[in-house]
């Protein structure tokens, strides 16, 4: 949402997206702290941000499923610390 601050109708796409189930966050944030924790001090000179790595854990707990992001770095943050995510990344104008 953030890096769609300047986009409204897109944040509003996500928002019912979520609305209608067709996007879910399925994550409990205080059962991963260590983790969590552990990938901020990994990455703190990206810098990564809470969300990111939130979303970096879920690709290591969903490992079938890619990561829908405008933020390139995601292209440099690893699974299990080794492992490229799956990125749909589209190329915005």
């Amino acid at each position: 949402m953030y890096l769609l601050a300047r986009h409204p109708r897109a944040q509003a796409t996500v928002l019912e997206l979520i609305e209608n189930g067709a996007l879910s966050v399925a994550f409990r944030l205080d059962e991963h702290v260590g983790i969590l924790r552990s990938l901020l001090r990994k990455y703190r000179d990206t810098p990564m941000s809470l969300a990111d790595a939130c979303v970096v854990r879920m690709s290591e707990i969903h490992d079938r499923h890619a990561v829908l992001t405008l933020d390139s770095d995601f292209l440099v943050y690893r699974k299990h610390g080794r492992a490229p995510l799956q990125i749909i990344h589209p190329e915005v104008p």
